[in-house]
């Protein structure tokens, strides 16, 4: 990349003091530093110049972020996002200047948790005998066995687990839901009948996740229920901030 190119790991609130010891992304690792215009800034350092999605390096964009939220809300970046150069990033900054500091403001005091919901692939002999479907295809199957038999069987077997994934699901998120301030649909994940995240007040985190483990134990033989977080506000920061999706080697241009 050019010597110019900034790695953005989020927007702050302008007075923003960065964690001590905290370092980027980057063999070494980067040195951060933050860059601001008016009552906002950015976290930011040089960008590698081989930027790529290994293990360490997102680790340290994902600690240094949830660092970052322990003093103060933060709009959160997704890994991979750069920008050309400082008075292109500040520009943009002075541009979306409003609407970042809503956006902080919202996020204030608040954590993401992610809840997927996947079929319970030990609840096969309860779908087969509580789906009537199910067991004629199974049925017909052992009659005359054949390759058509076993796809048209697999696929409603796949279906009648999904379909009790989202049920059971559907419930847990229906209790989850008056823990949270704000919940956001997730993008498709194969094999994931729900994907669901929550804005969660950070000190009710722990009772949040204990809540969603007792309601998941519950339903263990219809949902395996997942449960991830405390995570950075990605969810709840609006088309003004992140890109929805990470970028996959040479960094997303914020530009």
């Amino acid at each position: 990349m050019d010597d110019d190119v900034l790695y953005v790991y989020a927007v702050v609130s302008d007075g923003t003091v960065l964690p001590a010891g905290a370092g980027g992304v980057g063999d070494p690792p980067a040195t951060l530093r933050v860059i601001g215009t008016g009552k906002i800034a950015a976290v930011v350092s040089d960008a590698p110049a081989r930027l790529r999605a290994r293990r360490r390096d997102l680790l340290a964009h994902q600690d240094l972020l949830m660092d970052l939220a322990d003093s103060g809300p933060v709009l959160p970046m997704r890994f991979g996002m750069v920008a050309p150069d400082e008075d292109a990033l500040l520009a943009q900054l002075a541009l979306a200047e409003t609407s970042h500091l809503a956006t902080l403001k919202n996020l204030d005091g608040h954590v993401e948790i992610n809840v997927k919901a996947l079929p319970a692939q030990d609840s096969l002999a309860d779908v087969v005998a509580g789906d009537a479907a199910v067991r004629r295809l199974r049925d017909a199957a052992r009659r005359r066995p054949g390759y058509e038999a076993s796809v048209r069987l697999g696929e409603a077997v796949a279906s009648a687990l999904a379909r009790r994934a989202a049920e059971a699901g559907k419930a847990v998120l229906r209790e989850l839901a008056p823990l949270a301030r704000a919940a956001a649909a997730g993008p498709e994940v194969q094999g994931c009948a729900l994907n669901r995240s929550f804005l969660v007040p950070r000190g009710h985190s722990e009772r949040f996740r204990t809540t969603a483990e007792r309601l998941a134990d519950a339903r263990r033989s219809h949902v395996d229920i997942r449960i991830a977080g405390p995570l950075p506000c990605y969810s709840f920061v609006g088309d003004s901030g992140a890109p929805r999706r990470p970028a996959a080697t040479e960094g997303r241009r914020w530009d």
